[in-house]
Order: structure tokens, then sequence, then C-alpha cells
């Protein structure tokens, strides 16, 4: 084994605990709040500074990671989460909306340093001409990730059911303290440490292909969440009647399999200049709100256009997701390639935190098809600003790297 492929399996590990611990606290948050009486869109708001942080942790996180090293980012993001999962092992008395929310913030800027760090390190383990193997090890990490994530969602419901909401987050704090001490003696030191010293004004990135990129990233996932968020839970909910296990049991499995998609995606899209494919992927990805909205619109019947509109639209959203994620790592400069890494993931947590909002007021005021229009626009936006994106060299089928 080499010592490339040693450091990438201690990345992906913590990775995948880290994950693990972000889903099943999410669930547990969602479902504690559930029983205490909160509605969908109070509980949805109870995210807004995890996703808020994420904007500014992923734009300074890039900049302390060039300065410091990944190492050094990527084993804070893991205190940090230990420390959040900490404050909610607390009195129910001292559980509170404000404290809750401070927890959550914690937890974004968290999660947001250990995937700028995983995410950059990749780069560094995989020389410049080996394309199809950055690819496919990029993909495997991203769609790993989001999986994970989905296996969290049930274990935060088994977790409470066993443990309850204070024993399960010391129990998930414990844990990932275990993760984070054998990540101080495993992990590379100064890895990604950039040999000049980054200037903090070089955290807004000058590369046109990361920009273009970035923007296209935030319009995507706002795509994804003005929906996907508080729009169809309470959807799924209210109009299918579905309890709360149903609901949050469908979104588990679909993240499950959003994730597996991601990790053969380098399959799905065989050769791919990168631009060619970020623009035909985004637009194919546009019909499917847009074809949701329609048909129920045109009276179909609701349960079997929004779960089959659904299921494709995660199959779609995972192959854009993937070749988004190959793309930015291919991009990035080598030297401080956290800099331009984390400027990219800043973008991708400002779609998120677009979406989020507007998920539950447009969903609110409007319904879900005005959710699904919108969704259709911003991918469309998407795939237009791609065509911005300079050409490259076509990239190796993953089995081929």
């Amino acid at each position: 084994m080499t010592a490339a492929i040693r450091q990438y399996l201690v990345i992906t590990g913590n990775y995948w605990a880290f994950t693990l611990t972000d889903g099943a606290l999410r669930m547990l948050v969602v479902l504690h709040f559930h029983q205490l009486g909160y509605s969908p869109l109070e509980i949805a708001l109870l995210f807004i500074f995890y996703e808020f942080f994420g904007v500014v942790t992923n734009l300074v996180g890039g900049y302390l990671g060039a300065r410091w090293g990944l190492n050094r980012t990527m084993n804070i993001g893991l205190f940090l989460q230990i420390v959040a999962l900490a404050m909610l092992a607390v009195p129910a008395a001292v559980l509170t909306v404000p404290w809750v929310m401070a927890a959550q913030a914690l937890s974004g800027i968290a999660k947001d340093l250990n995937k700028m760090s995983a995410k950059s390190g990749i780069k560094l383990l995989v020389p410049d001409e080996q394309q199809g193997t950055l690819y496919k090890w990029v993909a495997i990490l991203t769609g790993s990730k989001n999986t994970l994530k989905g296996v969290g969602f049930f274990l935060g419901g088994v977790l409470l059911m066993a443990a309850g909401f204070k024993g399960a987050v010391i129990l998930m704090a414990v844990a990932l303290g275990l993760v984070w001490l054998a990540s101080l003696f495993l992990l590379g030191q100064d890895l990604g440490k950039s040999k000049a010293k980054p200037k903090f004004r070089e955290i807004l990135s000058k590369s046109r292909a990361i920009n273009v990129l970035s923007a296209a990233r935030m319009f995507l996932f706002g795509a994804r969440d003005v929906w996907f968020v508080v729009a169809l839970p309470v959807y799924m909910a209210t109009v299918f009647g579905w309890d709360h296990w149903q609901v949050g049991g469908f979104m588990a499995s679909w993240i499950i399999g959003y994730g597996f998609i991601q990790t053969i995606a380098p399959r799905i899209t065989g050769h791919s200049d990168g631009k060619s494919g970020a623009v035909a992927w985004a637009a194919l990805l546009a019909l499917i709100p847009a074809g949701i909205a329609a048909a129920l619109m045109a009276g179909w019947s609701a349960q079997v256009v929004v779960v089959g509109g659904l299921l494709l639209f995660g199959v779609l959203f995972a192959i854009n997701s993937s070749l988004h994620s190959y793309l930015i790592v291919s991009y990035a400069r080598g030297d401080g390639v956290s800099l331009d890494v984390g400027f990219y993931y800043m973008s991708n947590a400002a779609g998120r935190l677009l979406g989020t909002v507007l998920s539950g007021w447009v969903y609110q005021a409007w319904g879900l098809e005005a959710c699904l229009w919108i969704s259709a626009a911003l991918v469309a936006t998407a795939s237009l600003l791609s065509l911005m994106l300079p050409d490259r060299h076509p990239v190796a089928v993953a089995g081929n790297g």
C-alpha cells in the first residue's frame, strides 16, 4: 500500500466518521423537536446558522488550510463537532432554540472544515496527469459521504429510541473523540500547506474556471434545496399523509441511493472534457423539476409524480454533483489547493442557504409547484454558466485511470 493510498484511507475514514455523526445529529434534532411540537418550518429554521456559517467557513477555511496544512483544519473540524455534540448533552431546560442554533452553527463550521480538507487533500495525492484516477477517487469520497449521511439519518432515529436524545449525542461525541485522537497521529503532517504563505486577499479566487464553476455550483445546489429541504417533507406529510418515520425513512433512502450513484458517476459519464459534460447533464436535470411541476398542474397522481420524479432527479443530480466535485479538484491549483476548493464550497454553501430560505418561503406562499419551477430555472442557469468553462482534454474513464 503506497503512502498516498494510506493517506487517502485516513482522510476518507475521518470524513466517513464525521458524516455519520452529521447525518445522525440532523435527524436527532428533527425528531426531538418534532416530538416537542415544533412545525417542520420551525425545525428547518434551526439549521439556518448551520448553512450560513458554511459560507464563512469555506471562504476562511481554505485560507487556513493553505497556511496551516489540511491535517490541522481536518482535525479542528473533528474537534469542533465533538464540542457541538457535547453542547447538546445538557439538561432539557438548557436545550433552548438559541442554544441548539448555536450548536448547529458550530457543527456547520466543523462540517465544512472537514469537507474542504478532505476534497483538497485528494488533489495532492494524485499526479496531475492521472485525471481518471482523480475523478474516481473524488467520486468515491463524495458518493460514500452522502450514502453514509443517509445511514446517519437511520442511526439518529435508532439512537434516539435506544438511548434518548442526551444519551445519543454523548455516544456520538465519545466515538468521534476516538477517531479524532487516531487522526492526530495518522494524518500526514503539513498536508496541503502552501509553500508560499498566501495573503488573506487570495481567498477570493481570480481563476475564471473556479469562478464560473463556483457560480454554477451555487445555482445547482440552490435548485436542489429549494424543494428538497422544507417543501418536500412538509408536502409528503400534509398531502400524502405520511407519518414522520415514512418521510424520514424515504428521504434517508433517497440520500443513500443518491450517494451510490455519485460513486459510479465516472462509469456513467465516461469520457468527458468537463465543460460539455457539465452543460449537458445540467440541461437534462433541468427538465425533471419542470416536468414534475407540469404533471402536478395537469392533475396527475401527486404521489406517483413526486416520488418517481424525485428518484429520477436524484440520479441526474448525483451525476451533476459528482462531475462538479471532480472539476473543482481538477481545476484547483496544486500549491494552495484549499484556497480554490474552499472558495468553491463557499458557493456550494451559499446555494444551500439560498435554497433553504426559498424552500420555506416559496412553499408557504405558492406551494410545491412554484418551488419546482424555480428549481428548473436555477438548474438551467447552472447549465448556461457552464458554457463559460474552459475546454479540457478528455478525462479517462475511472476504471482506466
